[in-house]
């Protein structure tokens, strides 16, 4: 469902992520060239991998500080070439304490746009509820990414007896809250059911089986897909590979065995 949002007022996960590491490294080695220009004292960390908004706006006061140091110097004294040499001098520390005064203001927005975000990958400028979403294709057949809802609504004998609406793109992660809402606000689950293809996921289905006692009915997007002869006779599919329960590990058609890697070690 789409919402009344504009639809070129995007806010990506990935791009918040990535411009605020940007903003981090960059504000660790400019915190670097402080110390080691002797512009500021060092101040107290909880992180070295990262400067915390307090970190920074001490930082800023530490600059603020220096500045106004150099002001009352350059105000006091009488000497022409002193008063050049100092103004020349405060350049540097002006300098810092602007581009420390915007890592301040990024880093408030990057928090705000990540606690908007949520679990999500993008939301809208317009409706921070919204998120961007493939919609169907317009009737000149363009598929569009556009800020809008996911409407879950539960029938029977073409009556509609509950419905929700999540902000999350994907079917498969709306069934478990969706069957929470029937729950708790409409009524009990029936002994079965019913739904599509985009349902079906092994989290689903323990959900369905072991938490309700109810019997699900719905398949998953590859089961028409390893029904047919092409697929199984494929040697290249995993699912077709000879599984070592002993090692955990699979065997390709090469006759190399290849064992499950944690890409977060």
């Amino acid at each position: 469902m789409e919402a009344n949002a504009n639809k070129f007022t995007f806010v990506w996960r990935k791009s918040v992520e990535r411009y605020s590491a940007g903003s981090v490294e960059k504000s660790n080695q400019l915190y670097e060239e402080l110390l080691n220009q002797d512009i500021i004292p060092a101040i107290e960390r909880e992180n070295l991998e990262e400067l915390s908004s307090e970190e920074l706006e001490e930082v800023v006061q530490e600059l603020e500080e220096t500045v106004e140091d150099f002001d009352k110097r350059i105000e006091e004294s009488t000497d022409t070439k002193v008063r050049k040499q100092l103004r020349s001098e405060r350049k540097t520390p002006k300098q810092y304490r602007k581009q420390f005064k915007d890592f301040v203001l990024r880093k408030h927005k990057y928090m705000q746009d990540l606690a908007i975000l949520g679990e999500r990958n993008s939301y809208s400028k317009t409706d921070h509820d919204a998120t961007f979403m493939r919609m169907k294709d317009d009737y000149m057949k363009n598929g569009q990414l556009k800020a809008g809802y996911n409407l879950q609504i539960a029938t029977e004998s073409q009556y509609a007896l509950a419905y929700d609406i999540f902000p999350n793109p994907t079917d498969t992660r709306t069934f478990i809250p969706f069957l929470d809402t029937i729950e708790e606000d409409f009524f009990s689950l029936p002994s079965y059911i019913v739904a599509d293809e985009g349902y079906g996921s092994e989290q689903n289905y323990e959900d369905v089986f072991n938490n309700r006692q109810r019997t699900p009915l719905n398949t998953y997007s590859m089961y028409r897909k390893e029904k047919k002869k092409a697929y199984k006779n494929n040697p290249f599919n995993v699912s077709n590979w000879i599984f070592d329960q002993e090692t955990d590990s699979f065997t390709c058609p090469n006759d190399k065995k290849l064992s499950l890697v944690d890409k977060n070690r």
